[in-house]
């Protein structure tokens, strides 16, 4: 058996207990682990209606951030030998627009990201999500409710273009001389040192590996703050960023980095965009 990936489009409380619960039920029948990564949400009614049987499943609040569910899979499969199962949850209602983008990315990385014995159901709120977030699960996962979906698509999803920085952002010029301004920038604007962080590795990557220098545009977006950095690279690694980088390797824990401080990070040919919100003072 190789990695089974399954959409179920739900309805309310009851249909989500009714899709969820035979199939977890199922896993510890057979004593394969069984891992739920959702929202709170969802996870409540599933941990009441799991009663003592709650206590053999983990039960997880998915992450923000979409690029570190990969990475936080991956580690629970090679964690097991034999069969695993898992519930996952990454696109629910509330999701903004960019970050939707992010998750259906996620969701059609999925399929070659793993050829283990790996069974992943993907609860989708049918009456909280719109028709084309739903038919686009349709699109990312082989099965949908039970039964293969006709509109299946074998490869990753193409990248959408970044919206463009709004009018106003500040903007500045970076090599690798300026990169202690870069860094300064973010600090004015009131970035995190996470954050901070996050952009440094970013910029480095920029001067390394995209022509020795780039532009960065810093903006405030609700209550986050946003940059996007630009170069001449093109990263064609769609597993760039969501690859646990190895203790003894060199380098390529830039957008790692970025990934593990930041709300969301998006990759594109040329350009990087970090998101992170903002502490209230």
């Amino acid at each position: 058996m190789a990695f089974l990936h399954e959409a179920l489009r739900y309805h309310g409380t009851d249909g989500l207990l009714a899709g969820v619960l035979p199939y977890v039920r199922e896993g510890l029948q057979r004593q394969e682990p069984v891992r739920v990564a959702a929202r709170e949400q969802t996870l409540a009614p599933l941990r009441e209606a799991l009663g003592e049987d709650a206590t053999r499943v983990e039960l997880i609040e998915i992450d923000r951030n979409p690029a570190r569910i990969i990475p936080f899979w991956r580690e629970y499969v090679e964690a097991h030998r034999g069969p695993v199962r898992g519930v996952g949850e990454p696109i629910y209602p509330g999701r903004g627009p960019d970050e939707l983008v992010e998750c259906q990315l996620h969701e059609s990385l999925l399929n070659v990201a793993f050829e283990e014995d790996f069974a992943l159901l993907c609860p989708y709120d049918a009456g909280g999500l719109s028709e084309d977030v739903l038919h686009e699960a349709c699109r990312s996962h082989p099965i949908v409710d039970g039964a293969p979906s006709p509109h299946y698509r074998d490869e990753p999803l193409p990248l959408a273009p970044l919206p463009p920085p709004p009018t106003g952002s500040r903007v500045l010029g970076f090599d690798l001389e300026s990169l202690s301004e870069v860094r300064q920038l973010v600090r004015d604007a009131g970035g995190e040192p996470d954050f901070v962080l996050a952009v440094d590795e970013v910029a480095i990557n920029s001067v390394q590996h995209g022509g020795g220098r780039g532009i960065v545009r810093l903006w405030r977006e609700d209550d986050a703050l946003v940059c996007d950095v630009r170069d001449q690279g093109i990263i064609r690694d769609p597993f760039a960023g969501r690859t646990r980088p190895d203790v003894d390797a060199f380098g390529g824990r830039g957008l790692w980095i970025a990934n593990q401080v930041c709300e969301l990070v998006q990759i594109r040919p040329g350009a990087v965009r970090v998101r992170a919100g903002l502490q209230r003072r």
